[in-house]
Order: C-alpha cells, then sequence, then structure tokens
C-alpha cells in the first residue's frame, strides 16, 4: 500500500496513477443537461440494461407461447435458458419461503427485482461499461421502495390493520414493556427494512468497482508509466493478477446481491402473510 501510496504522489501534472475517487459514481452528464431528464454515463447504462431485459423477456415469452401451442416442442438453448433461470426464481425463492400459490401471486415481482438487480451489478465487469447500475443509490431506493409497498400491501391484505397492531406489538409482552418494545419494532420492521436493502447493495457496488478501478489503474501504471521499469512491471503482473481474481469474485458477489435482494423480499412478504399476525 505504502508502494502505491508513492506511485500516486509521482506525477500530481495528469500522468501516473490515480487512485479511484467516489467522484466516479458522479459521471458528467452527456444528454438534456439542466433538464429533470438529465442522462449520465450510469443512467445510460441503466436504459442500456433495461431495453436489453425487455428484450430478451420479450424474446422468452414468445418462446413459451410456441412451446405451449406446440405440445411436444423441445426447447431450444435460448428458451430452456429462460426457463431455467426462471424456474430459479420460482422454485429455490418464491415457493421455498411463500408455497407455490403465494410464490406464484407475488412471482412477478420478485422476478423482475432478481433480473433487474443482477443485471444492472453485472455492468460493473463488463468491459466498456465498467460501473453498476446499482453502484448508485438511486436504482436501490426504487427497489427497496417497491419491496416495502408490496410487503405492507401483503400483510394488510391478509390481516387488515390489525397487522399493524400485531407488528408493533407482539402478543405475550408485558404491557408496560411495550413502551421500550414497540418503538424497537417500529424502526426494525418498517424503517430499516427497506433502507438495510437499498444500503447493502449499494455498498457491495461501490466497494466492487473501487477495488477493480485500484487493481487495474495500479496494472496501467506499473506496466507503461512508472519510470523504473523492469522492477515496477514485477508489481504491475501482481495487481493484474488481482484484478481478474477480484473481477471473478465480482461476477459472484454480482449473483449473490441479487439473490438476497430477492430473498429479503420474498422473506418480508413471509412474514406480513404469517398467520400470527
Amino acid at each position: 500500500m505504502n508502494l502505491l501510496f508513492v506511485a500516486a504522489s509521482t506525477d500530481e501534472s495528469g500522468g501516473g496513477f490515480h487512485a479511484p475517487s467516489i467522484m466516479e459514481f458522479y459521471p458528467e452528464i452527456v444528454a438534456f443537461e439542466g433538464t429533470p431528464f438529465a442522462l449520465n454515463r450510469i443512467m445510460l447504462i441503466r436504459l442500456l440494461v433495461l431495453t436489453l431485459l425487455i428484450v430478451v423477456f420479450a424474446l422468452w415469452t414468445s418462446k413459451f407461447k410456441q412451446a405451449n401451442k406446440s405440445g411436444n416442442h423441445i426447447p431450444g438453448r435460448f428458451q430452456l435458458m429462460g426457463e431455467i433461470s426462471l424456474n430459479f426464481v420460482r422454485k429455490s425463492i418464491a415457493h421455498e419461503q411463500l408455497g407455490e400459490k403465494d410464490g406464484d401471486r407475488f412471482l412477478p415481482l420478485l422476478a423482475t427485482i432478481f433480473f433487474l438487480t443482477l443485471g444492472m451489478n453485472i455492468t460493473g465487469i463488463i468491459p466498456g461499461l465498467n460501473i453498476a447500475g446499482t453502484s448508485v443509490i438511486g436504482l436501490p431506493i426504487v427497489m427497496a421502495i417497491a419491496a416495502y409497498v408490496v410487503f405492507i400491501y401483503a400483510g394488510v391484505k391478509k390481516h387488515g390493520g390489525h397487522f399493524f397492531t400485531a407488528s408493533l406489538f407482539p402478543a405475550g409482552v408485558p404491557k408496560p414493556f411495550y413502551i421500550l418494545v414497540t418503538p424497537i419494532e417500529l424502526l426494525s420492521t418498517f424503517i430499516l427494512r427497506p433502507v438495510t436493502l437499498a444500503l447493502r447493495l449499494t455498498m457491495n457496488m461501490i466497494a466492487g468497482h473501487l477495488l477493480l478501478v485500484l487493481c487495474f489503474s495500479a496494472t496501467q501504471f506499473f506496466f507503461f508509466d512508472s519510470a523504473v521499469a523492469g522492477f515496477m512491471k514485477l508489481f504491475g503482473a501482481g495487481t493484474l493478477l488481482f484484478g481478474f481474481a477480484f473481477t471473478v469474485f465480482e461476477i459472484l458477489v454480482a449473483f449473490l446481491q441479487a439473490y438476497v435482494f430477492t430473498l429479503l423480499t420474498t422473506v418480508y412478504i413471509q412474514l406480513a402473510l404469517a398467520d400470527e399476525h
């Protein structure tokens, strides 16, 4: 780390190594500046991923309809990939936590959250994009609010107003203790859940991006910009190796964070539907 600090200090005029900065998550506006529709690079990445997801799902659903009409239709690789992907969310998350009936009822939301999160996360390791669409908190907040609204909707639809009283005043607690228990339940159930959903996803994507930028910026410096040629290339080989290792790790994190976000949303819905309310 000391070597990297020295490298970063060697050239203040624009060349040399530059450590990653949080300002990378606030790129310049490239279109519609000064309007509510201003677009920067991250927003363009989000629009690209959204468009690709719409096209892919449109093709998948058209294949599913063709398969249903033909009866004995043998699925191709593309259709099979769609069936496996959707069945993973349906069976491993929705049905596992909610059962078949409620799992299928909330599947559109859960599938949307999973594939949107995964698609936005994976752009962090795609050359030319190089930053996750979920690395700025706006999109995670929108998805967390959607999960929160459905959580409240599920509880109220199943239990009516008793949903709130049962959540804030748990059964079996002596009444004097509600002075302590009720504020804790309010904070943990109705405030912290959407906040932690959004923050967990965003922080993981920020950390992954900064690590990759650090590794590959250092590699660029050690291989091409350092004044001490031969010796520094050894460090460049090391940072390049770490960069590839972190890239593989980021692929795992992209999938894992999509899974965790979707799973927690499902668990919250399951808690809202639980009979103890």
